[in-house]
């Protein structure tokens, strides 16, 4: 009786479930996105612990009255987008477990992004390049914020960038929607008429608590980033805009010293107005003539730091 001996067959197979693994390690690690022509260094873009989509985005958002809302606290916080006379609120409470809500709003298409690690809302415009596209989690951060990716063609995005980083879409910008970050109780007194996202979101979570616990009152950072300043503490809010390709923060502990919650300042030849409440850590700019509200980023200062290191800085004398 002949006997087949079984090393070379499992040799054989060793060799190619390393082979495997070898040549899928990347793509694992990236979560399945191809990073070989980023924009970034695609070194600096880290796993943040999710898998793609293991952070659920809202795709089919529901919304309520203000009188329907009995859960927000007066000083909770939300995120306020107005478009052609609608105005919704997004709960932070429920953006820290979906970071990501593609909604439409009277025909426009948006999304609205929050990434509780750098404390930054943002909203787009959805249409990019003539296609509207839908958002989810990518899983991965650059500079410690998350960078969002499109289902259509998984390219990825970096919200504070507010551009396409890799994939078809790379070089592509994204339109910067104006949004306001205040607490409840300032948004229902002025949006008595407006609609809340519900916590109606298709998943499980308990909206009552927040994943990151105390993380917005500590000094660490949970990854890295590539530059950092120790001008003030690492989760001081700023309130930072973009003039013309020109950067500017206003730290609140700033804001706070001038004893007046309206501050005129010209910056890049532009005359600006920063309202703000030092209290709720909240803020918005506008332009002097006429009261238009420009878009602006409420941010940690470490976040706002990183991406734009050459960025100037409101100081009181």
């Amino acid at each position: 009786m002949m006997r087949i001996s079984l090393a070379p067959f499992i040799f054989a197979m060793f060799l190619i479930l390393a082979c495997v693994s070898f040549f899928s390690a990347p793509a694992l690690a990236n979560n399945g996105f191809d990073l070989t022509r980023s924009s970034i260094p695609a070194e600096k873009i880290l796993p943040g612990g999710p898998i793609k989509d293991g952070i659920p985005s809202i795709d089919s958002p529901q919304f309520i009255s203000v009188e329907q809302v009995s859960w927000l606290k007066g000083d909770d916080q939300v995120l306020s987008l107005s478009i052609n006379g609608v105005t919704r609120a997004y709960p932070i409470a429920i953006l820290n477990w979906h970071e990501i809500v593609n909604d439409n709003i009277s025909g426009s298409p948006v999304v609205v992004s929050y990434c509780p690690l750098c404390g930054t809302g943002m909203a787009f415009s959805a249409k990019v390049d003539g296609r509207v596209l839908e958002f989810g989690v990518s899983g991965l951060l650059y500079n410690s914020d998350v960078l969002l990716y499109d289902r259509q063609t998984q390219s990825l995005w970096s919200q504070l960038m507010t551009e396409s980083v890799s994939g078809p879409m790379q070089g592509s910008k994204l339109q910067m929607l104006v949004l306001h970050q205040m607490t409840w109780v300032a948004w229902q007194k002025r949006y008595s008429d407006g609609q809340v996202l519900s916590r109606d979101t298709g998943h499980i979570r308990d909206y009552s608590r927040s994943p990151y616990a105390q993380y917005d009152g500590i000094s660490r950072i949970y990854f890295p980033v590539e530059f950092l300043s120790r001008a003030y503490h690492p989760k001081e809010r700023v309130l930072g805009v973009e003039v013309a390709g020109k950067f500017k923060a206003y730290p609140f502990a700033e804001l706070a010293k001038h004893g007046d919650n309206r501050i005129a300042d010209k910056f890049n030849g532009v005359d600006l107005e920063i309202q703000f409440d030092a209290l709720s850590r909240t803020g918005e700019i506008r332009l002097q003539a006429g009261g238009v509200p420009q878009p602006a980023v409420n941010a940690f200062w470490f976040a706002w730091y990183t991406f734009h290191p050459d960025t100037q800085v409101f100081v009181l004398p």
